[in-house]
């Protein structure tokens, strides 16, 4: 009870986070969404239908008043673009809390880091609650926290590729240096990934491809779950330090 996550004053029960793209139907996503545990569910706002009520909906299936809601502006190459749909869905009433986005290459889908600082700094200033998707760049991290950032998540790997943690001493370097809630957002592919971030002393993981494209959607996000459990308990445990040689585990002092 006494290991929470908390941003700008909210609390999450879960330290999963999951997408809601790539799934076959609704209905699969919410069921993969329950399995998950997770409490806060992320959506495009230019991808996803949350704001016109008179056509099918996402959040017909998805009870924001059991999750919270998190809009995002995947998709968005342009500073104004990602801006025009943060505000197009706090003004819908979905949330202030924002997963910004700003792509700055079509193939990778990596992060314009440049507009990404700036599009952080005016909505941080408009009182959005602002967690920007960026690089495993130490620098940039702390940059974006100057701007006003709320947490900030480091890709782990490019996004869907399922690489897992490709840099963990950037990630480490990060969580060290910045004094905002670190979230690991894209790149993992099972639920090992998911362990080895927790490990690292990330606060959260966000994930969708891991879970939507896999063979079972329902049995990878209740290991996506156990995952997380597992790797924050390790943590918090503090694990043995590595050595070269080995170390008996039954002492001999004091045998015949």
């Amino acid at each position: 009870m006494e290991d929470k996550l908390i941003i700008k004053g909210i609390e999450f029960k879960s330290r999963l986070w999951v997408g809601t793209g790539k799934y076959r139907d609704f209905e699969e996503t919410r069921k993969a969404i329950e399995a998950s545990g997770a409490d806060v569910v992320t959506v495009a706002v230019r991808r996803v239908n949350i704001i016109d009520k008179k056509t099918e909906n996402l959040l017909d299936y998805i009870d924001p008043k059991k999750y919270k809601i998190l809009p995002n502006t995947a998709g968005c190459y342009t500073v104004e673009d990602a801006l025009r749909y943060s505000r197009l869905a706090r003004e819908s009433g979905v949330s202030d809390m924002i997963k910004l986005e700003v792509i700055g290459d079509e193939r990778t889908l990596f992060p314009d880091v440049v507009g990404l600082l700036k599009a952080t700094e005016i909505l941080a200033k408009e009182g959005f609650i602002v967690l920007p998707y960026t690089t495993d760049d130490p620098v940039m991290a702390l940059r974006l926290v100057d701007a006003g950032a709320a947490a900030v998540m480091p890709l782990a790997a490019p996004i869907g590729s399922g690489l897992g943690i490709r840099n963990p001493y950037n990630i480490k370097i990060i969580l060290e240096q910045a004094n905002v809630p670190i979230i690991v957002d894209a790149g993992v592919g099972t639920a090992s990934d998911v362990a080895i971030a927790m490990e690292l002393g990330c606060d959260a993981v966000l994930l969708n491809t891991a879970i939507a494209g896999a063979k079972d959607p329902i049995a990878m996000a209740a290991a996506m779950k156990h995952g997380v459990i597992a790797g924050r308990l390790a943590y918090k445990a503090g694990r043995i330090p590595k050595k070269l040689y080995a170390t008996a585990s039954s002492p001999i002092e004091g045998m015949l």
